[in-house]
């Protein structure tokens, strides 16, 4: 079978943190003649070399190829390419690793759209990733249609002849953003690109000591001659104008002005401010006209201006104004409805603690000169926010707490005025409604419940919460897609996330009650404290003496305003004499089904069934007569002292 991908994974120092690779690697759903790994080893003076020795003589799918060091990834990402026998080549960094369908989703997606580029879902473990590119799957992507230019890393799968037809390598030698110089032609030149939403094909992970590259500090004189370079191939291939503008734009928003804002940029030396500022004012004088900065939302366009400026002591004081502002975001409901789970909240920022307020009578004024000082940048800013108001957005995404892999959820919202005092200012509040089918989300594990807000020049998230104890809702378990599936408040900050791999006690079918429990015949009822719809398939599990029957079962809604199902199903034939053990699972057809107790038994035989307790077993019966006779004898111990005492 001909190579489909080569995946290149340029090698330097990495120690254990290569293994989740290679195992990921090994892992691919793809054939194995279908794809190769080629591990280019750039002069590492660990023990990787001989770690990657033994895997290629190992897995014929893995290859090595030992360089000197290059000081940087360009070249070994180059040798790769060289060597590389697949139709397309996918790029991995050696500390990150691939969801286990990947390389097989990618390559189905790129043959079916003639794609000369795939741009694989991210997710990010302690570091940033794409967001809105990976909202909605994009068969035909251009910079104009969609945000590719937010993803400028080289974790993708570039068709091999494209690249060799354009001559597209990477640029060599100790340098930084040689991804952006290679992805962004790559973008410009491709007949197509196309961008997989619907899978995490790729985790981009931040080590636990942050030595990944791209988490060190840099020479700002060096990386912004790296940056230029970006830019001269955008002025390479594209005509002046608004696509020029909007490509600009990214590099301006990313790369300067938010290394300028609040927190980021008060958390640095103020020598090293000073340094980074100063480049940063270079390249926007030098390369970027009026047409780039305006199309910034309100306070990046303040931070532009006054980088622009020169004025450097107002961009620190901005930060510092700025530092101080956050999202909140308080749930309204949270309860089940028809197999979803319907939440509701309620979302708008904050400063310095405190719900921010705006002009009620806000109009938009362009920034035509830089603000005079923080003052007037903070009212021109509130003013601006206000005035867009009708552009404010607010997004629920559940974000799984492992792996970082992160999904939008359906959202309707309407936007809210709220007047404050006198009614001269305002709070701008967004009131939402988010409709959740875990049925919908991969795997089972703990997701995050995240709150996303767009307002004015703001853009950040938090976690949907604190729910005070006293006035959150407890919605219940529920049976969605044949698992279990439990909203819960987290324990001390109260915010909301869901287990969608839950089980034991947690399921609370503890609190199943023995009177709403009933044989009647060969079938069984039980009121059970799980939300399910109609028709929900589950499976039940009788075990008495070493022996185990199984019987399928069915949960229904019961409309009386309770939460809860009704449990209906036959009992197994001929149900031998004997006291029977009771277990549930939503999944029992899984290869291992998850199977949680009922807190009732049912005793067989003299021609019929019986609900009783769960019998203990013989060594808790001991213990527990034994905690009588002693409780008893404490007891008349103490009324033997009492009547004494009289």
């Amino acid at each position: 079978m001909p190579v489909k991908v080569s995946v290149i994974v340029p090698v330097y120092n990495p120690g254990p943190y290569i293994e989740d690779c290679i195992a990921s690697l090994q892992r691919q759903s793809l054939p194995p003649d279908a794809y190769e790994a080629v591990f280019v080893d750039d002069g590492s003076t660990d023990g990787t070399p001989a770690r990657l020795d033994r895997l290629a003589a190992e897995d014929p799918r893995m290859r090595v190829i030992h360089q000197e060091n290059s000081g940087w990834s360009g070249k070994p990402r180059n040798v790769g390419i060289d060597a590389a026998r697949g139709e397309y080549v996918m790029f991995v960094d050696n500390d990150d690793y691939l969801g286990d369908e990947a390389l097989e989703r990618m390559y189905a997606y790129g043959v079916a759209n003639g794609a000369d580029v795939v741009v694989g879902k991210m997710a990010g473990k302690n570091r940033g990733v794409p967001v809105e590119l990976f909202r909605r799957n994009h068969p035909r992507a251009t910079v104009g249609n969609a945000p590719l230019i937010d993803s400028l890393t080289p974790h993708k799968m570039f068709r091999r002849a494209f690249l060799d037809r354009i001559g597209l390598r990477f640029p060599e030698g100790r340098r930084r953003l040689e991804d952006h110089v290679f992805v962004t032609e790559a973008y410009l030149r491709a007949d197509n690109v196309s961008v997989l939403s619907d899978y995490v094909c790729y985790y981009h992970i931040r080590r636990d000591d942050a030595s990944n590259a791209g988490f060190q500090r840099f020479d700002p004189v060096g990386y912004f001659a790296n940056l230029r370079e970006a830019l001269d191939v955008v002025e390479r291939y594209t005509e002046p104008g608004a696509v020029r503008d909007r490509l600009f734009r990214r590099w301006l928003r990313v790369e300067m002005v938010e290394r300028l804002r609040a927190r980021r940029l008060l958390a640095l030396p103020d020598d090293y401010r000073r340094e980074l500022f100063a480049e940063i004012h270079k390249v926007v004088v030098e390369r970027f006209g009026p047409g780039v900065a305006a199309g910034l939302q309100p306070t990046q366009q303040v931070v532009a201006a006054l980088a622009e400026a020169g004025r450097y002591d107002d961009v620190v004081a901005f930060a510092e104004w700025e530092a101080g502002v956050a999202p909140a975001a308080a749930p309204t409901g949270v309860e089940w409805r028809d197999g979803s789970l319907h939440i509701g909240f309620t979302a708008e920022f904050t400063s310095a603690g405190e719900p921010m307020t705006f002009p009620a009578d806000a109009v938009r004024t362009p920034l035509a000169d830089p603000p005079k000082g923080v003052e007037e940048a903070v009212a021109w800013v509130g003013a601006e926010t206000a005035a867009r108001s009708g552009q404010a957005t607010a997004d629920l995404l559940l974000r799984e707490r492992a792996g970082g892999a992160q999904y939008f959820q359906p959202v309707e919202f309407t936007r809210e005025t709220v007047a404050v005092g006198d009614g001269e200012r305002v709070r701008l509040v967004l009131r939402a409604a988010a409709t959740v089918d875990p049925a919908g989300l991969p795997g089972g594990g703990v997701w995050d419940a995240v709150v996303r807000v767009r307002l004015g020049g703001w853009t950040k998230e938090c976690r949907l919460g604190p729910a005070p104890r006293a006035t959150r809702p407890e919605p219940s378990a529920g049976v969605v897609g044949h698992r279990a599936v439990l909203p819960y408040w987290t324990e001390p900050h109260g915010n909301l996330a869901l287990d969608t791999a839950v089980k034991g006690r947690r399921l609370g079918l503890d609190g199943v009650r023995r009177t709403e429990v009933a044989v009647s015949g060969a079938r069984l009822r039980a009121r059970v404290p799980l939300h399910a719809a109609d028709g929900t398939p589950v499976g039940l599990r009788f075990t008495a003496a070493g022996r185990t029957l199984h019987a399928s079962g069915t949960l229904t809604g019961v409309p009386d305003g309770r939460p809860g199902s009704l449990l209906e199903a036959a009992l197994p034939s001929g149900l031998p004499r004997g006291i029977w053990r009771v277990a549930l699972s939503p999944d029992p057809d899984a290869a291992r089904p998850r199977w949680t107790g009922l807190p009732f038994a049912l005793r067989a035989g003299g021609g019929g069934v019986l609900v009783v307790p769960v019998p203990r077993p013989r060594a808790v019966r001991r213990l527990a007569r034994r905690v009588r006779r002693v409780l008893g004898a404490a007891r008349a111990k103490a009324r033997a002292l009492v009547r004494g005492g009289r």
